[in-house]
């Protein structure tokens, strides 16, 4: 790429117009932010725990202090409702980097082994050196932190390279570091293109990657890593989430539940609920409770305040569910929901009616492939044991629920269910207490909980004897 296209236009789903734009660092530059990155983790290292805790909880301090223009910022680049894109900080960034924060000190203390012979021995985890977080747009906060905090309270250097969509989020991140008095360097906006991060994969300056984003780009970041290198990697690739709801669930809860899953983010989420497989008896009355619950939905331009359903991120992903949803139709499926319910805005083209879909064939992209957007396929099953099937036929398996008042049951299932997160009677949510991880093409790896620590640092023997 030379110096004259370096500039890269973030186009606002909003209105398609060009919201900002920032510049891809150059040669010279990506290896001058390794360096200051280098220099940071070195003296970051030596810090204490509590020191490292101390500067990252002050890092929340610094980024809510631009709340306002940061989140307006993030709707501006992907389009989530301006509530939404405060509440992922109110709500996820800060849980997170709480919990981890609380954790940290017991997560990394040294693993002390009964003398043996007279001889101390401990197994103590350092730091991996230097991080790089390749981080998706559609949740631009909470995908990165859970690479960022543990990384940073683990003693490592951070470099950010946020999707283009989303990539003043890094910088945001740089800014709130930096405002916590981290180390100049510590925690960096890396802003490089695609051939650049192989390039400098193959050069072995860090000491771990974490990707998060499509099963393709999982896969050329895979095979970068690969070559010539050993280290650690961690992939989150997305999923095609289903739910079974079993006859004898809390029915309201359920339904209000299932809706808020499916199409919270206009349905961009990695665990969003994108199928659901519904017990015959009940599926007639649930189709009609959820269609109702969906209507309530107010489709228009995210910086109104009135708005719960804004655009998806650009007029490629529109087309995708667009195309989805007419090839379901074409095969068999059945509209559930008049799209003319809703208004849709002429601002641009990334503006869709939710779409409910029922009995939709099993071998359409809506069942197989991952949707991102507002719509949902609804199927009935005969027994349980059907929809078990259903559930794992998929390359995917990051999260999964079950929707019954009989959790002995739910537990049972959940031993069969194919998946990273089995729930019962939740959906779309990570605890940070737990690994957050998936199985098949949903990608490997771990993340959050006292787990994601260990992923981000080395174990180390100390195994030592007085004479």
């Amino acid at each position: 790429m030379s110096a004259q296209n370096r500039t890269q236009e973030i186009l606002s789903p909003i209105d398609g117009q060009v919201a900002f734009r920032f510049d891809f660092l150059d040669e010279v530059q990506a290896h001058a932010a390794i360096e200051r990155a280098e220099l940071a983790q070195r003296n970051w290292a030596v810090q204490t725990v509590a020191d490292r805790v101390a500067v990252v909880r002050r890092f929340l301090e610094g980024y809510a202090r631009d709340l306002d223009a940061n989140a307006e910022a993030i709707t501006r680049m992907m389009g989530k409702p301006l509530a939404q894109a405060r509440g992922e900080f109110e709500g996820t960034l800060r849980e997170r980097t709480g919990y981890l924060c609380e954790i940290a000190e017991a997560a990394l203390a040294d693993e002390v082994l009964p003398k043996k012979d007279g001889l101390t021995r401990f197994v103590r985890r350092e730091p991996v050196g230097v991080v790089l977080d390749i981080a998706a747009w559609n949740y631009p906060l909470a995908v990165a932190v859970n690479v960022v905090v543990p990384a940073v309270l683990a003693g490592n250097a951070v470099l950010i390279k946020h999707a283009p969509q989303t990539a003043l989020v890094a910088a945001q991140f740089e800014a709130a570091f930096e405002f916590a008095g981290a180390p100049a360097g510590l925690v960096q906006s890396f802003m490089v293109d695609h051939d650049q991060v192989a390039r400098l994969l193959a050069e072995r300056r860090f000491g771990y990657t974490s990707f998060t984003g499509s099963v393709a780009g999982g896969h050329a970041v895979s095979a970068a890593v690969a070559h010539n290198n050993f280290i650690g990697t961690g992939f989150e690739l997305g999923g095609k989430d289903p739910a079974l709801v079993l006859e004898d669930c809390d029915f309201d809860f359920t339904v209000e539940n299932l809706v808020d899953g499916a199409f919270y983010n206009a349905g961009q989420s990695c665990c969003a609920i994108e199928r659901i497989y519904v017990m015959r008896p009940l599926f007639d009355r649930f189709v009609e409770a959820y269609v109702g619950a969906v209507k309530n939905y107010r489709l228009g331009s995210p910086l109104e305040a009135e708005t719960n359903l804004g655009p998806v991120v650009n007029a490629a992903s529109a087309a995708r569910v667009r195309d989805q949803v007419e090839a379901a139709l074409a095969a068999g499926a059945r509209r559930a929901l008049d799209p003319g319910h809703f208004a849709v805005p002429d601002l641009s083209d990334c503006y869709l009616a939710p779409e409910v879909l029922v009995e939709v064939p099993r071998d359409q992209a809506l069942i197989r492939e991952e949707t991102f957007g507002p719509a949902i396929a609804i199927n009935p099953i005969d027994a349980i044991e059907e929809g078990v099937m259903e559930m794992n036929d998929s390359r995917y398996g990051l999260t999964a629920s079950v929707w019954t008042t009989n959790l002995e049951r739910a537990e049972h299932l959940a031993t069969q269910i194919e998946a990273g997160t089995v729930f019962a009677n939740r959906c779309d949510y990570l605890d940070p207490a737990m690994p957050w991880t998936g199985v098949k093409d949903s990608g490997c790896g771990v993340s959050l909980s006292r787990h994601g620590f260990a992923a981000l640092t080395r174990p180390k023997n100390f195994h030592l004897r007085a004479r």
